[in-house]
């Protein structure tokens, strides 16, 4: 028997008929269409299926847990639904601590022993998209809903027990004590490879006896909560996961030490970069509230990225130790200062400062070598120092010629950190010689020849740099190369830049107190000679040679830590690069002995007599020092 239903203008009305027999069909009847309900019959699409009917068709789509025999066709009589095994297809449904057992159209998940299940929490979570701004106000929800949570699985006055909860989107690490549990240890609680170090016994103690830590993290809240709500003049971004710890259901909250955080870094920290641990601060304030009012003020409501209380107490290239007085929200924030403008006259100035200074240098050495000298005079330190410190103002104007070849900008890293350790070292060897000096002077000693043994000048002033980088290349190798200046030098990586900056530090502190030694010593010498020197009227020339001498012994690189200002910039280079100049001067020009050489050199007569005075005598530091050792012994 059939249906046969009719619609049309104002009247509705039924007939039946025999003509389809064994069947039942609705038919609706509209003006010249007519539709059919096939979805009318429940056994179309076979068991445990839905028939979704559509004008002139139907569809057939599987329940929930079921697909269709061949999934590539639709559901039929013929093609029915199965049960889905959730367990098999998709091993890791129940999590990583719990057994997945398949039931018809769907499955259970027990958890393993020692764990519970957590409502709300892990996978169920909705996701959130949200820009690279963030989003201060949802992830400061998340973050109280997920507080609450955390309290629940506590239990107060409980034993002593841990629980772990790990998803796809959660880790989480709670810790609680009770009394009689005291231990004295520190517990060290984990989530996701970062560490939490909490004094639970000493909290315990103004709670009760119980204490109970709980430390978190949530996948993706370093979106929320982006770098952007933290303020500085500096690019940031985030390098760590946001960390959460909390004392749940405890009454006294107020630490009696500080806790200490091991965040893992999320890539490695750049040369210019600064690693600060942070905490998010989330409060609400009034403002423009009146004494004696009933009406509030305004309240205006803070998010951000503090500082406060927190300091880094030790960091890496891999991790950072935070030390923290409050327990919050936490995370490691990358500060990378954006480096200097280049300015193009410090650029020019220092290249043709270096040229001129190369020019000296290059005299300095022919002079030394060339020249006959006094036998007591020993040379050997200002000439290597003219060597090293040459080479080294030489290879530092081509240094970034070898950037793009890395074998060779980390051999021309080595060998600069050689050659300006060296430089500092036989700077350091001028200057003790010159205090023996004086000293020997003042105790009337007859002088054979001034200075250390030669030998044992090369075994410090080429030994002492080479033991240096050495053992800093066997210690960290990638350490010499190119790096973010544009420079093949020391990277900044692991404070590797200290095997250099160290050593210059040391010596510049025992040049200028041998600086000062010796001209507290020089000056009963200088008061008490009876030459010409110590009558001389020209005082200018003598106070020149001091301050050259200043400037020889490497005391102005001390203006090395004033760089942010252009005047001492601009001091630095000039003096710093001119070392070879004022030693030219003092040791060379200044000394009546080589300025007869030069005249031989010039005249081309090696023989004739020169006539006295014809050149004004401006004896040298060491002749000064000759002539008062002379005159001391008469």
């Amino acid at each position: 028997m059939a249906i046969l239903l009719i619609c049309g203008g104002a009247s509705q009305g039924s007939v039946e008929t025999d003509s389809m027999k064994g069947a039942m069909v609705a038919l609706r009847v509209e003006p010249a269409i007519l539709y059919i309900d096939e979805c009318f019959n429940s056994t179309v699409c076979g068991p445990d299926s839905v028939c979704t009917n559509t004008p002139g068709a139907y569809t057939c789509m599987c329940q929930l847990g079921y697909e269709a025999t061949q999934p590539d066709q639709q559901p039929s009589e013929t093609n029915i639904c199965i049960d889905i095994d959730e367990c098999v297809k998709d091993a890791t449904i129940c999590g990583p601590d719990a057994n997945c057992t398949n039931s018809i159209g769907s499955y259970i998940c027990t958890c393993f022993p020692g764990y519970r299940e957590v409502s709300g929490v892990g996978p169920r979570a909705k996701s959130v998209t949200v820009s690279s701004e963030g989003d201060g106000e949802t992830g400061s929800v998340i973050l109280g809903i997920s507080d609450l949570l955390v309290s629940a699985m506590v239990q107060p006055g409980q034993n002593q027990t841990k629980t772990t909860v790990k998803s796809s989107t959660v880790d989480l690490s709670i810790e609680t004590i009770g009394p009689g549990n005291n231990n004295g240890e520190s517990p060290i609680l984990s989530a996701n490879g970062n560490t939490m170090q909490i004094n639970l016994d000493s909290m315990a103690q103004n709670n009760n006896g119980s204490a109970a830590a709980a430390f978190m993290t949530l996948n993706g809240m370093e979106s929320l909560l982006s770098h952007q709500y933290f303020e500085t003049e500096n690019r940031t971004e985030m390098n760590s996961d946001v960390i959460t710890a909390i004392l749940p259901l405890m009454n006294n909250t107020n630490l009696t030490e500080p806790v200490n955080f091991t965040i893992h870094h999320k890539k490695a920290v750049p040369e210019s970069g600064l690693v600060t641990c942070v905490y998010w601060e989330d409060k609400t304030q009034e403002t423009g509230a009146e004494e004696g009012s009933e009406k509030g003020g305004e309240k205006t409501k803070t998010m951000r990225w503090s500082v406060e209380g927190c300091w880094v107490a030790y960091t890496n290239e891999n991790y950072t130790v935070c030390s923290c007085s409050h327990l919050s929200t936490f995370a490691l924030i990358l500060q990378i200062g954006e480096p200097p403008p280049e300015n193009p006259f410090l650029e020019w100035l220092n290249r043709m400062c270096v040229m001129v200074g190369l020019f000296f240098f290059a005299l300095a050495v022919l002079t030394f070598l060339l020249c006959s000298w006094n036998p007591k005079i020993n040379h050997t330190a200002r000439l290597h120092l003219c060597l090293s410190l040459g080479l080294s103002h030489l290879l530092l104007l081509w240094n970034d010629r070898y950037l793009e070849h890395k074998l060779a900008c980390t051999v021309m890293a080595g060998l600069l950190h050689f050659l300006v350790v060296a430089s500092f070292v036989w700077m350091s060897l001028e200057a003790l010689q010159l205090y023996l000096l004086v000293r020997r002077l003042n105790k009337v000693q007859v002088i054979q020849k001034d200075g250390l043994p030669r030998l044992l000048l090369y075994l410090i002033g080429y030994g002492v740099p080479f033991v240096i980088v050495g053992i800093s290349a066997l210690v960290y190798s990638d350490g010499y190369g190119a790096t973010e200046a544009g420079v093949c030098w020391l990277s900044q990586e692991r404070n590797f830049n200290w095997a250099l900056t160290g050593p210059v530090i040391t010596i510049l502190a025992l040049n200028c107190i041998l600086f000062l030694a010796t001209l507290w010593s020089l000056r009963p010498t200088l008061a008490n000679m009876k030459s010409d020197v110590s009558q001389s009227k020209d005082t200018r020339l003598i106070v020149f040679k001091i301050l050259a001498q200043f400037v020889i012994l490497g005391c102005t690189w001390i203006l090395g830590f004033y760089q942010t200002n252009l005047f001492f910039q601009v001091l630095f280079i000039v003096l710093n690069s001119q070392q070879g100049t004022f030693l030219y001067i003092v040791h060379c020009l200044l000394n009546k002995e080589v300025r007869e050489e030069y005249i031989k050199w010039l005249t081309c007569s090696f023989n004739k007599p020169k006539e006295r005075g014809s050149v004004r005598d401006a004896p040298s530091v060491s002749e000064d020092l000759d002539k008062a050792e002379e005159q001391t012994n008469g």
